[in-house]
């Protein structure tokens, strides 16, 4: 069987039932592009692709589009916070403490191993956030080269 080719974002929206307006399509793209994006790099983007846009509206975009599930936000302690497209599967977030870079972890246990707790305490769950922590690689080799900003 072929696998089926994405769909473009106004389609995307409408099988969600959310109005298709051009920040919200242009805010999919951003996030799809630049997977991890910062508010501040949504808006930029948006506004390149679709030029006057109130930040507002790229707000109002990332909501709708979080709240529907079509984007997940992360906010890792100390962290601004950050959107990605990759949503409905069960993955992780590895973060460089040194410059910020975060990137995608598989689970490393499965689908459902993450989402069984020793004690629950009576709650229903259905997402497991983890968070790995370290230095990327970039910061590493700056780190054993000597750069003083990179401890």
């Amino acid at each position: 069987m072929t696998p089926r080719a994405p769909l473009e974002p106004a389609d995307l929206l409408r099988t969600h039932g959310v109005r298709v307006t051009a920040p919200r399509v242009a805010v999919l793209r951003a996030v799809a592009d630049q997977p991890h994006c910062t508010t501040e790099q949504a808006d930029a983007a948006v506004r390149r692709a679709i030029g006057a846009v109130s930040r507002q509206a790229v707000y109002d975009a990332l909501r709708v589009l979080t709240d529907t599930g079509l984007l997940r936000r992360i906010q890792p302690a100390g962290s601004v916070a950050r959107y990605e497209d990759r949503v409905g599967d069960n993955h992780h977030h590895v973060v460089c403490r040194v410059c910020g870079r975060m990137d995608d972890v598989d689970c490393a246990a499965g689908e459902v191993p993450c989402l069984t707790a020793d004690d629950d305490r009576g709650f229903e769950i259905d997402e497991a956030e983890v968070v790995y922590w370290g230095r990327c690689p970039d910061c590493l080799v700056a780190a054993r080269d000597g750069d003083p900003t990179e401890t």
